[in-house]
Parts: structure tokens; sequence; C-alpha cells
């Protein structure tokens, strides 16, 4: 059993994926990857890798928001990012979401991301 989770609080799906997918009777949320989009906008939001980060978080706190979670309840998160040298800038703006018992996570360097941003975070949550 699944449910799909959508929200106009984050920015809308660009391809064929849901923002997130509640599974498992619903104690598990695996939410698709966050680009810096501003849902209203759908515009591309900051120059650097930690500016879009800042948005890239805020669109995966809606989405889990909405499925009923927060960001205490995420036990795996993946980053991708277009260049390795921003790996600290964003684990800066990262950890201020996981001030305590920081999730799982891995953090990968990617040839390109979806319009051309430069960070991409997904992760999974349990209810």
């Amino acid at each position: 059993m699944k449910e799909i989770i959508n929200t106009d609080k984050a920015p809308a799906a660009i391809g064929p994926y849901s923002q997130a997918v509640k599974v498992d009777c619903g104690k598990v949320v695996y939410c698709s990857g966050q680009i810096p989009l501003d849902p209203a906008t759908m515009q591309i939001v900051g120059e650097s890798a930690a500016e879009q980060c800042v948005q890239v978080m805020k669109n995966l706190k809606a989405v889990l928001e909405k499925a009923g979670a927060d960001f205490s309840k995420v036990a795996k998160t993946t980053i991708y990012l277009q260049d390795m040298n921003d790996f600290v800038s964003v684990n800066e703006v990262y950890a201020r979401s996981f001030p305590e018992n920081p999730p799982a996570r891995a953090t990968v360097q990617v040839a390109r991301l979806p319009k051309d941003v430069k960070v991409e975070i997904d992760c999974i949550a349990v209810l």
C-alpha cells in the first residue's frame, strides 16, 4: 500500500515522479530529490550551492510536513552536488535542519542535475 504525497508548498514535479511516497501502512516516507525551485514561481533560488541548499531544505521540509513528518523523523538522505568543492558550505546549511541525531547520509558529486542546479537532496523518513 502506498500513498502519493504532493503539496503546493514545494515545487511541482518536473518529471514522472511524486514529491514523496508514503508506504508500509503509512510508516515510511520516500521523498524525491528536491532542487532549489521556489514553489510559487518555479524559478531557481540562489546562485551559490549554499544559497540553493537553503531552498532545497525548505522544499524538503514542506514535503515532509505534508506527509506528517519532519526532519527529526528522517532516517536517510542523499545529497547530490554539482561540485564536491561545495561540500563544506552545503554541509553547514544542511546541518541546521539536523541539530541532534542526524540521519545516515551519502553525498555524491554528479555530472549534472536538473535545471543545472548545484544541489539536490532526497530523503527517507520514518513516521
